[in-house]
């Protein structure tokens, strides 16, 4: 429960659109996670909100094809 809260913390972002999607996001995906999928969804929380964003949007591609999975579901949600 720790690391959810911890994550739950990381979401907190300046954008209010972030903020609505990786709510729904951990409401949502995150209990259901894989180990591989929680690094993933690490990674995409390190970036800068921006461009965050801007792959959650799709206005920018990743070329990091490992982080795919975790960004489709960041899109449905």
């Amino acid at each position: 429960m720790k690391e959810f809260e911890r994550a739950q913390w990381r979401c907190r972002r300046g954008l209010l659109e972030l903020d609505i999607i990786l709510q729904r996001f951990m409401d949502k995906h995150y209990i259901h996670m894989s180990a591989q999928q929680l690094q993933q969804f690490e990674t995409l929380l390190s970036l800068p909100d921006n461009d965050l964003w801007d792959l959650i949007s799709a206005r920018k591609l990743t070329k990091d094809n490992h982080l795919q999975s975790v960004l489709r579901l960041l899109q449905e949600s």
